[in-house]
C-alpha cells in the first residue's frame, strides 16, 4: 500500500491525486450519506437525546418551581441550545461526507478522506485480504477493509472512514454508503479479476548465454 499523499495539488479526476495509469480505469465513486455519517460515526441521535434530557430536566425545575410561565422562559434558551448543538454536529458530518470521495479501480480502492486537510489513501487490492459488508435497513452501508500484515493506516487520519466498533487493527472503510451490497459487489468483481490476472515473468539470460543481436 502506497503511503498517504496531501491533496493540495490540483486533481485530475475527483477523488484522485493524480492521473491514473494506462489501463487503470474507475468502475465506481460515491461518498457517504450524510445523515447517515451523522448518526453512526457522530453519533447524533445520542447528543440530541442527552441535551433534550437537560431541557427536560430543567424545564420541570422551574415548573415545579414556579408554574408554567417559568418554565417556558427557563426551557426555550436550553431549547435553543439543543438545536444549535444538533445543527453544529450534523454540518460536521455533512462537511466531512461532502470532501471524501471513495474511489473503486480496476486495480485498487481509494479513500479521500478529510474536508479541511483531505488525506488520499491508496490500497492495492493485493493489499486487502477481506472485506467485510454490514447493511442497515435501506439498503446504506459499511464495507470495511481488513488490511494484509504489514500494512498500517493511522486511525486519527483515517477516521470515520473505518470499520465502527472495537478492531485490533485499523480497518479503512467505505463509511455509511447508498446501495452498499451493489457497492460490494463491484469490489469483490475488481478484486477478483485484478487478482486473477496472469503474471509474466521475464527470465534473465544466463551467464555466458549468446544474445541475438537485431
Amino acid at each position: 500500500m502506497s503511503g498517504r499523499d496531501k491533496d493540495f495539488d490540483f486533481e485530475p479526476v475527483p477523488g484522485l491525486p493524480a492521473p491514473l495509469p494506462p489501463g487503470e480505469e474507475i468502475v465506481w465513486q460515491g461518498k457517504p450519506n450524510a445523515m447517515r455519517l451523522a448518526r453512526e460515526a457522530f453519533k447524533i441521535n445520542w447528543i440530541l437525546g442527552y441535551m433534550l434530557a437537560i431541557v427536560v430536566w430543567r424545564a420541570g425545575g422551574a415548573y415545579a418551581d414556579g408554574g408554567a410561565g417559568l418554565m417556558l422562559a427557563t426551557a426555550l434558551p436550553y431549547a435553543v441550545l439543543a438545536a444549535a448543538g444538533y445543527g453544529v454536529v450534523y454540518f460536521l458530518a455533512w462537511a466531512q461526507a461532502r470532501g471524501s470521495i471513495y474511489t473503486i479501480t480496476t486495480a485498487r480502492v481509494i479513500i479521500k478522506a478529510g474536508a479541511a486537510l483531505p488525506v488520499t489513501y491508496n490500497i492495492p487490492f493485493v493489499r486487502i485480504a477481506t472485506a467485510r459488508l454490514e447493511v442497515k435497513p435501506g439498503g446504506t452501508g459499511t464495507i470495511a477493509m481488513e488490511l494484509t500484515d504489514g500494512a498500517s493506516i493511522s486511525v486519527l487520519t483515517l477516521w470515520p472512514h473505518l470499520r465502527p466498533g472495537f478492531a485490533k487493527v485499523t480497518q479503512p472503510a467505505f463509511r455509511c454508503i447508498d446501495n452498499a451490497g451493489a457497492v460490494a459487489r463491484i469490489l469483490a468483481d475488481q478484486a477478483q479479476a485484478k487478482l486473477n490476472e496472469p503474471r509474466i515473468a521475464v527470465a534473465e539470460p544466463a551467464l555466458g548465454a549468446a544474445v541475438a543481436a537485431e
